[in-house]
């Protein structure tokens, strides 16, 4: 039997917005809600880890490839930490998840970085050469 949930989520998320709105527990339709709930918080997750995965692969970039480094690199350095502090200050429970995203964020940076640039992936450390503090610090720039 298929549900409204599966056939048109669309419809079934803003029916459930109607019932909360009315306080109509009985209809709710609370363990899609509780999921849903949970999908939430994991994207804002997702979302930092790809916020993370960005600016550490282009700080990565540029200290291994300072010859080219360029404008574009720098106001993506810049957006990434803007949207990074707008995250964190709107999530301020991310704060516990900030240190295993970092490392997620590095891991694939690191490959990233190798693939955007052509050089092998054991050319940049296996382990962040800077901090999750540094990464966010406005004034540096890794030389």
């Amino acid at each position: 039997m298929t549900t409204l949930y599966d056939a048109d989520f669309y419809s079934w998320a803003k029916r459930q917005a109607e019932l909360l709105r009315r306080r109509s527990g009985n209809e709710i339709d609370w363990d899609q809600i509780a999921g849903e709930m949970d999908n939430l918080a994991g994207s804002e997750e997702r979302e930092l880890v790809a916020r993370l995965r960005v600016l550490l692969s282009h700080l990565l970039k540029w200290a291994f490839q300072p010859e080219r480094r360029t404008r574009s690199w720098r106001l993506t350095i810049a957006n990434q930490r803007d949207e990074l502090t707008i995250l964190m200050r709107r999530n301020p429970g991310l704060k516990a998840k900030e240190a295993e995203a970092f490392s997620d964020a590095y891991r694939l940076a690191r490959r990233d970085a190798s693939l955007e640039t052509d050089l092998d992936v054991d050319v940049f450390p296996a382990e962040p050469p800077f901090t999750i503090d540094q990464a966010k610090d406005e004034a540096y720039l890794p030389e």
